[in-house]
């Protein structure tokens, strides 16, 4: 069995030649200009994800003045104290709500987390809040 020759695929002239294609239409600058396109989608993303852990240093940062507050007033400490040592862990701008009572002290701490600066500041803020019981020591 012998080989076929193998032809060129396309389409052949009368003469045998291959007709010339059309040029090719340039794509050149398409990568810049879908870079464009996605670097304020991506520019955007960053920025929420900057929010987000924002707000969770936030949150941690809610929990532990809540719960030094909570300590505090449970080795009978004055209020005013116990809100001093927890001023010095939470956000500026906390709220601290102290009870006592059936032999434990309740703390809540709330404070309110703005959008960064810019297109997103017209939104309202986050706010978060954090809850700490501990039982009154007894001396």
């Amino acid at each position: 069995m012998g080989r076929m020759p193998v032809r060129a695929a396309g389409r052949r002239s009368s003469t045998g030649v291959r007709p010339r294609r059309a040029p090719a239409r340039s794509e050149r600058g398409a990568v810049t200009a879908e870079t464009v396109m996605v670097l304020p989608l991506l520019a955007a993303v960053t920025l929420a994800l900057a929010w987000l852990l924002s707000l969770a240093v936030t949150e941690v940062r809610l929990v532990d003045a809540a719960r030094e507050v909570a300590r505090a007033s449970a080795r009978d400490d004055s209020g005013a104290a116990a809100r001093a040592l927890g001023r010095r862990v939470a956000p500026a701008g906390s709220t601290f709500h102290l009870s006592r009572g059936d032999g434990a002290v309740r703390v809540e701490v709330t404070a309110e987390v703005r959008l960064p600066a810019g297109l997103l500041a017209f939104l309202p803020p986050v706010r978060l809040h954090a809850d700490a019981v501990a039982a009154t020591e007894q001396t």
